[in-house]
């Protein structure tokens, strides 16, 4: 009996992140094994609902009238089907009277069904006509707790049967029984690692390669791509108290082989630049040699190249396979714009008109068998003009390394490999000799490029965190590496109410110094180089320095240069100074609050109220309203600072101006 395909939705909430949706991608595979229709999709599920709409809209409008081109309206319906404001629907039917001599029953008709889609939408009956056998919605971190439920109750009414919305990832397994009480839905716990988890069969999903196609249906665009993405083991042999891995994965694993999966992804989406580790502990693994000698027969030994693939081939070939139509559209539309932009003169014109005359400029007109068609035409020129640069290979073990289980044999198989960035955490400065025994065995071993995450705001003080930082800048300085140092703020994965926002403090931390920490790297993009004049510029020369940038008003902090050239930063402590003992510490539980606006409520001291009035209320957008007199003075200073740096730069050597434009970031902020 031949099984019936099912029609199976993908969807990871709307949050921000850096990596795909590994557990996704492989479910992905897993339904494609079994011959389902597999629709993937990021973002606000209310987004997809109306696109949906949309779409079955635009068909219906077709099947009344083929002479217009609804596809181009597609926009215009979308705004139409959301709002219902009547200046859509005219701009949407405006071709009608000019095209057809019975406009108004035509009108009449077209204007029926646009109504009859936005009541669809609206008044959502779509609920009465789910589509979806079965839903998986992927869960991250547990502070994106509001979006993540949004995502579930909303998808909720897009499943034929609830039983089929399945509930997975990392905030489903630690929260699992908070998630249940909100939405209904009893997660999944843990890995996929065991068949018949979702179906009655001898699959194990947490086995298969991951499908690399779902990526091109969407929009987003995940910062670390063009990686071959896995893991070569499971678990952690420790029970880190801001950690959930040993709750997700409680069973260490020692080895993973990935080689096979490795060809297998190349064979059927091309070659990937980046080997990309998501190991938790692979020190830990008693298989490390061996690990590192499959990732070099994987092709990642040291000074190994990489050139891109045809991605426009590989695209065709998997549009004439049939496989994920909508991806390789939006692919093959996305190659022949590469390559429109790459030919230049006649060249790019006849190619133009090419796309013109196929409807393949226009993504919401593009249509699979004119891909086919043109690519005929096209394949030896697309060839001849690709990117084929090579390009350095790179691993990145990207959950860091336990600086604890680091020895000098270790360290030396980790050189055969190109691995970039070496990141190592140094979440405490009880672990400092053996971090820095690490960075220095790096150093030996011609490893340059490090990386690594610095905890803060758990159970640390917050003088640690500039000590850390402070010898991540003497060890570049020391042993002449790089080490970019990316500070990470705690949140509880469980216990009270903080694991659902970004809200916790750390016992012996505050809002303003938290604040203040994060203005600071607001500024440095959220990492922290080598450089020792830039450090001590953006977190102070010592320790009191730094606690005095701490306290600092918000906007002093941001625009440095300025507010300290213009005297503000230095009227500002001296008037500090000049409060006794006393109203000094009613101010500094106000900054400490961070909440500046209803200080009448905490003191009736007018001087008080005067000082935090004239330094604390001073916001970025005062620096940006050209009515005020900041904006006026610093418009007038970045005038006069730009002059002046053009003038001296070009007498300075290149390695100093890169110091100078680092400390520049904080007076030309915008």
């Amino acid at each position: 009996m031949t099984k019936e395909k099912l029609n199976i939705l993908l969807i990871e909430p709307g949050y921000k992140n850096k990596y795909p949706p590994i557990g996704l991608m492989k479910i992905a595979t897993y339904h494609r094994i079994l011959g389902d229709k597999v629709t993937f999709y990021k973002g606000d599920v209310r987004d997809f609902i109306l696109k949906q709409i949309a779409s079955d809209c635009i068909q219906k409008l077709n099947e009344i009238s083929k002479e217009i081109n609804w596809i181009k309206k597609s926009e215009l319906i979308e705004k139409y089907i959301r709002t219902k404001r009547s200046k859509y629907i005219k701009e949407i039917l405006a071709e009608v009277p000019d095209i057809f001599s019975d406009a108004d029953s035509q009108l009449a008709l077209l204007d029926i069904w646009l109504k009859h889609y936005s009541d669809f939408y609206k008044k959502k009956k779509y609920e009465d006509e789910p589509e979806w056998d079965r839903i998986y919605v992927t869960t991250l971190f547990t502070f994106h707790w509001k979006i993540t439920i949004k995502a579930i109750q909303d998808a909720k009414s897009l499943v034929k049967d609830i039983r089929e919305l399945k509930v997975g990832g990392v905030m489903a397994t630690v929260l699992a029984d908070d998630l249940e009480n909100e939405t209904g839905i009893m997660p999944h716990k843990g890995l996929l690692d065991k068949a018949g988890i979702f179906d009655r069969n001898v699959i194990i999903i947490d086995e298969l390669h991951l499908d690399y196609s779902i990526l091109d249906e969407i929009d987003y665009k995940y910062p670390e791509n063009n990686a071959y993405y896995g893991y070569m083991t499971r678990g952690c042999i420790r029970k880190c108290s801001f950690c959930a891995v040993w709750k997700i994965e409680p069973k260490f694993n020692p080895y993973i082989s990935l080689k096979e999966k490795i060809e297998q992804i190349k064979k059927e989406y091309g070659d990937q630049r980046k080997l990309l580790l998501l190991d938790n502990n692979v020190l830990a693994s008693k298989k490390f040699p061996q690990i590192i000698e499959e990732i070099k027969e994987s092709g990642f030994v040291k000074g190994a190249k990489y050139t891109d693939p045809n991605y426009l081939d590989i695209a065709v070939s998997n549009l004439e396979k049939g496989i994920n139509d909508k991806a390789y559209i939006k692919k093959s539309h996305e190659q022949l714009h590469y390559l429109l932009n790459k030919l230049k003169g006649e060249r790019q014109q006849e190619l133009y008109n090419i796309l013109d005359k196929l409807e393949l400029l226009n993504i919401n007109t593009v249509k699979k068998n004119n891909i086919l068609e043109v690519y005929t035409e096209i394949k030896s020129t697309f060839e001849k003009f690709r990117n084929k640069a090579p390009k350095q290979r790179y691993v990145d073990f990207n959950q860091g390394l336990d600086a604890r289980l680091l020895d000098e044999k270790k360290m030396q198989l980790l050189s055969e490999i190109p691995i970039k960035p070496l990141r190592i955490a140094f979440d405490s400065m009880k672990y400092e000799k053996v971090y820095t025994r690490a960075i220095e065995l790096a150093a030996k071993y011609g490893i340059r490029n490090l990386s690594n995450y610095l905890l803060y705001n758990e159970k640390d003080k917050p003088e640690e965190l500039y000590q850390r930082l402070e010898i991540n800048i003497n060890l570049c300085e020391n042993l002449n590496i790089n080490i970019y140092s990316f500070p990470m703020k705690f949140h509880p994965i469980n216990g009270d109410k903080w694991y659902k926002n970004r809200d916790y403090l750390g016992p012996y931390w505050n809002r303003k110094y938290i604040r203040a920490i994060q203005t600071v790297l607001n500024a440095t993009k959220g990492k922290i180089g080598k450089g020792q004049s830039f450090f001590y510029k953006a977190f102070g020369k010592n320790i009191d320095e730094y606690f005095k940038i701490l306290i600092m008003p918000e906007t002093y902090i941001l625009y440095r240069f300025f507010f300290e050239e213009r005297g503000y930063t230095k009227k500002w402590w001296n008037e500090f100074n000049s409060f006794k003992q006393s109203d000094k510490d009613i101010i500094k539980k106000i900054i400490y609050s961070n909440e500046f606006k209803e200080i009448s409520k905490n003191t009736s001291n007018t001087s008080i109220i005067k000082f935090i009035n004239e330094h604390y209320l001073i916001s970025r957008e005062d620096i940006k309203n050209p009515s005020s007199k900041y904006y006026k003075e610093k418009k007038e200073y970045d005038n006069i600072k730009n002059q002046t740096s053009q003038a001296h730069l070009q007498f300075i050597p290149a390695q100093t101006q890169s110091e100078i434009a680092k400390e520049l970031v904080f007076s030309m902020q915008t």
